[in-house]
């Protein structure tokens, strides 16, 4: 027999897009599909000393930001985990996760931020993974199960996020790729990942699998698709199978030539929001020298180098590095890890960091310590991390602004913007 349902109230939404309440024995549960408000009956499936999460049973009384999720794939699909949520509800939640991470872990007492909507709620993602899986002769692909990560949902061009281009090309391509999916790679499970530019045009990466199947036959067979790059197991990096080596995108009146994984933001409306946020930071600082952290393909660096600013821009990916050199001539564009390389950059008036997911590794922070710039732009996607490191640099910097960006309707996911002044200046 398996644990009676038991019925809680709904106070709040975690990190993950998870209903938070509490179960008889005081203890928290994590519910999916639920929101604050809600009066539900649940069943507890993991069970842990301090906390459990427990599955959806019926929703007993709506809270006020509860509705029909548009998507009819929407019960099972993981792709999505806030769509249940007006989209008003879904801007208010995320600005109470921001300013709890940074007050719970970095001890910062701040207001809760005013997140900038995205100009798109649906059809607005530029990039899109999807799960393909060989079995019994045939293919499961689309997207991985919220309760069951372990099963693929097939599903069409019909998920209401990805850019009309890319919803396109996923259905065309699904209809080219022949029986058991033999024109791509080989392999029982491959990720497939597409990624339109500003003309339509589309690119796809596979991960995972080993030969190269028949890509030409695909780029032949689906309009739409400019290239095919395959990384097998275990590879490190990708390799081009059949078509353009270089696309051209149109980003924020910027020409931006892509190849392969080179990282792009998913949501250009809102991104151009964001940038544009950074940019009025930046120039109003007044800098004659400037860090471009983490640049990617120098968006920053072109801007303010034009503006007759020395900029100093460090990335890793050697893609983007190439593509940063070319599009920004007038900045001196390093390649490797931030942590290697910031102390040549070093000084500067205004550092703009934007690390990855994980934040900034512990040496970034000591540079900043002990050459610290007047301003420190940070630019971050995960506000566990950001709340992090600014307790790190907590004793050099006081915050002066937060602001947060929708890059991902229907997710828990959210951009914010944090300027720092040095305290010692």
């Amino acid at each position: 027999m398996g644990q009676k349902p038991e019925v809680i109230d709904i106070t709040g939404v975690a990190a993950g897009g998870a209903g938070v309440g509490r179960l008889s024995d005081g203890r928290v549960t994590f519910v999916h599909r639920t929101a604050p408000g809600d009066r539900v009956e649940v069943r507890v499936t993991e069970s842990r000393r301090r906390w459990a999460r427990s599955r959806l049973v019926r929703v007993l009384a709506s809270g006020p930001e509860r509705r029909v999720a548009p998507c009819p794939h929407y019960r099972r699909c993981g792709g999505c985990t806030i769509e249940h949520l007006s989209y008003e509800g879904q801007l208010a939640i995320k600005a109470r996760l921001v300013a709890d991470a940074l007050r719970r872990i970095g001890g910062l007492e701040t207001a809760e931020p005013t997140v900038v909507p995205s100009p798109l709620e649906f059809r607005y993602r530029n990039r899109v993974s999807f799960a393909l899986r060989r079995q019994d002769g045939g293919v499961v692909a689309g997207f991985r199960e919220l309760e069951r990560p372990d099963r693929v949902l097939d599903m069409g061009g019909e998920c209401l996020l990805p850019e009309e281009a890319v919803a396109r090309s996923w259905d065309l391509l699904r209809s080219a790729w022949g029986t058991a999916a033999h024109r791509l790679p080989s392999g029982e499970e491959l990720r497939l990942t597409l990624r339109a530019v500003a003309d339509g045009g589309v690119t796809l990466l596979v991960d995972g699998g080993y030969g190269p199947g028949r890509p030409d036959d695909l780029v032949a067979s689906v309009p739409p698709l400019r290239s095919v790059w395959h990384r097998p197991v275990a590879a490190d990096t990708y390799r081009l199978l059949a078509g353009d080596q270089v696309v051209h995108e149109w980003w924020g009146g910027e020409e931006v030539r892509v190849t392969e994984d080179v990282f792009l933001q998913v949501n250009r409306s809102a991104a151009a929001l964001l940038e544009a946020h950074v940019m009025e930071l930046a120039f109003a600082a007044e800098p004659a020298r400037v860090l471009d952290a983490y640049c990617g393909v120098g968006l920053y660096s072109r801007r303010l180098a034009r503006a007759g600013v020395e900029v100093v821009g460090i990335e890793a990916h050697p893609g983007a590095v190439a593509e940063a050199r070319r599009g920004a001539p007038g900045a001196r564009i390093m390649e490797g890890t931030v942590e290697a390389l910031m102390e040549q950059a070093l000084p500067v008036d205004v550092a703009i960091l934007n690390p990855p997911r994980a934040g900034l590794d512990r040496a970034v922070v000591g540079g900043l310590a002990a050459q610290p710039p007047a301003r420190l732009l940070y630019v971050s996607c995960d506000p566990a991390t950001l709340a992090r490191d600014l307790g790190r640099l907590e004793s050099e910097y006081r915050l002066v602004g937060v602001w947060s960006f929708d890059l991902f309707p229907q997710t828990a996911h959210v951009e914010t913007v944090v300027e720092l002044s040095c305290a010692t200046t």
